[in-house]
């Protein structure tokens, strides 16, 4: 699959990107490469794989010694904001970036 140059283009608008040639090309390649991998994989045969929740297989999981999830408070927040330049509890204010 080939990409062109204007749909990077379109891309790095949509992110918000100012590219020079060099970077179009570069990216352009890259995102090309990626899409060809894409392609590969979907020829793969996965009729017989099962979708999977866990990372784990059922058998890895017994065997793994994994931690509890615990709460733990983190109360920073204060300390954080008081070396801030501009903010108003709890949050910082900042100037607008995006001029759209």
């Amino acid at each position: 699959m080939k990409i062109s140059r204007e749909e990077v283009l379109r891309v790095a608008e949509l992110a918000y990107l100012e590219l020079s040639e060099a970077e179009i090309e570069t990216y352009r390649a890259q995102m090309d490469d990626i899409l060809e991998y894409v392609g590969k994989l979907n020829e793969l045969d996965t009729a017989s794989v099962e979708p999977m929740t866990q990372v784990l297989s059922s058998d890895q999981a017994a065997d793994a010694t994994v931690r509890e999830d615990t709460v733990v408070v983190s109360d920073v927040a204060a300390a954080v904001l008081k070396n801030a330049p501009d903010s108003e509890a709890p949050y910082f204010r900042v100037p607008k970036v995006i001029e759209k």
